[in-house]
């Protein structure tokens, strides 16, 4: 993947910040990500903004059975994650 050298003005406490929880990953990395995760809720953000234009606002309700979906999906990836640990100390 092609990249290029930029210069960016960072508060100095958030780039301590920011180099002690990059350590491995290295700065760069670590900024470039950011970004894209920034990026990508940008785009979340215009999508539920067309969303509503075109269907009006969410509910309470909706908005209630949306969190509760997310917390049972939560609640599975968890339980896979707990059952893939346990199940790759079987395998050694």
């Amino acid at each position: 993947m092609a990249t290029k050298k930029v210069t960016v003005t960072i508060p100095e406490d958030l780039l301590d910040e920011i180099r002690a929880e990059a350590a491995e990953r290295g700065l760069s990395a670590y900024v470039a990500e950011a970004l894209r995760f920034k990026r990508d809720r940008d785009r979340l953000r215009e999508l539920v903004d067309w969303l509503q234009e075109e269907h009006g606002p969410v509910t309470e309700d909706e908005r209630a059975a949306a969190f509760v979906e997310l917390e049972d999906l939560d609640a599975e990836h968890e339980r896979r994650r707990a059952t893939g640990k346990q199940n790759a100390g079987k395998a050694a």
